[in-house]
């Protein structure tokens, strides 16, 4: 293709291309759209930091702690104190710690961890138990509330304000309800079922129960009038709200949901202890090289050999003995006869004929007496020595 025909292919595909443009920029419409990636880290680590930051918008300083051993440096003076983490562990000091600054002039606000046993007269609940509040199950209760018959709303709690006309609606859970056996509530706010918020004097401060703080998490805190109830329960003074936001260690995850893998690792991991480990007891000397004298060792094979071969094997090894040096002594020997033989032994040993034909000849298949065999043993031996 010519030059002009690639200049005339290209200005077509740029018109094209143009033409495409412009249409897409008449037709197409601009959209936003959010893509919700769920709660940050930080709202996953704390339940309440919705409410810290609701707090916060409102003018009050909110501040967050982990434990009660921040409360010596907090004053008492304009300060609410939130206990809303758990409470299972607290014990009769840091109750007295609570009630003691509280008396001072703070402003307390706890939720009941238990239900009053009446059979004990108390519950596992210490602080609960101090300030006098007993909480029992709303389905426990005999009769409803007053005008609960009536309520549009049975299932939110409704708290009336001096010059308001409709009540703030929060959202208990009313599953449980707060009594004052001895009437020393101020105010309180009742659900179509239940009371789930009493408010107490002590000394110079205030103390507030509720049944439960699950309407200012996160997901919650905005329904209804639950924020509003937040700020109006500890308005005026600086926040602290103690929740415990570390998470478990890996050990107590693993006490609490798998105690049964651990004594089984611990179980292996003694025995194996037990199996390399040094036993206990006298030490054993090593056997000694040489337990027997030479003496004795030749006796005991002496025997050994005796109780296995036999008399006739022993007396039949030295005659062999005897005749194999007398061939080494007198060459041809073994090609003489027998009688020939032993006046040869006879002149090799200087020993009688008699005496040699005693002792080469066979002997009979009775066993001999220990004397008698000792003596033709030595008799044997004495005519080997002599070749």
């Amino acid at each position: 293709m010519s030059r002009r025909g690639w200049l005339a292919l290209g200005a077509v595909v740029a018109l094209l291309l143009g033409a495409l443009g412009v249409y897409l920029y008449l037709n197409a419409t601009p959209y936003q759209e959010i893509v919700d990636h769920g709660p940050s880290p930080e709202a996953r680590a704390n339940p309440y930091l919705a409410a810290e930051q609701f707090l916060r918008k409102q003018g009050l300083a909110v501040t967050h702690a982990n434990s009660l051993d921040v409360l010596p440096g907090i004053d008492p003076h304009q300060n609410s104190l939130l206990l809303f983490g758990d409470r299972s562990n607290m014990t009769p000091r840091q109750v007295d710690q609570v009630l003691n600054w509280t008396r001072a002039g703070g402003r307390l606000l706890f939720v009941a961890e238990a239900l009053w046993d009446e059979k004990t007269g108390q519950s596992n609940d210490l602080l609960l138990d101090r300030v006098q509040v007993h909480q029992s199950l709303s389905k426990d209760l005999k009769e409803p509330p007053p005008d609960s018959l009536d309520d549009a709303f049975p299932k939110l709690t409704k708290l009336y304000l001096e010059d308001e006309e409709a009540p703030a609606y929060a959202g208990f859970d009313t599953a449980f309800h707060l009594e004052d056996p001895n009437n020393l509530a101020q105010a309180w706010a009742n659900s179509g079922k239940a009371t789930h918020m009493m408010q107490l004097t002590h000394g110079l401060g205030s103390i507030i129960v509720v049944t439960d703080a699950d309407l200012w998490i996160n997901p919650a805190i905005a329904q209804y009038d639950n924020a509003w109830l937040l700020w109006y329960l500890s308005a005026d003074t600086s926040v602290t709200l103690l929740y415990n936001s570390e998470h478990d260690s890996l050990l107590t995850l693993l006490l609490r949901y798998f105690p049964q893998a651990l004594v089984a690792l611990a179980a292996l991991i003694l025995l194996g202890c037990w199996q390399a480990g040094v036993r206990h007891g006298p030490l054993l000397q090593p056997p000694a090289k040489a337990r027997r004298q030479l003496q004795e060792h030749l006796r005991a094979s002496a025997d050994f050999m005796l109780r296995r071969n036999g008399q006739d094997s022993l007396l039949q090894a030295l005659q062999h003995d005897i005749l194999r040096r007398a061939r080494r002594r007198h060459p041809g020997f073994e090609q003489l006869a027998v009688a020939e033989q032993w006046l040869v032994l006879s002149r090799l040993t200087r020993q009688p004929t008699r005496a040699i034909s005693q002792a080469l000849s066979p002997r009979p298949k009775q066993r001999l007496s220990s004397a008698e065999f000792s003596r033709q043993v030595a008799h044997l031996q004495t005519l080997r020595n002599a070749l």
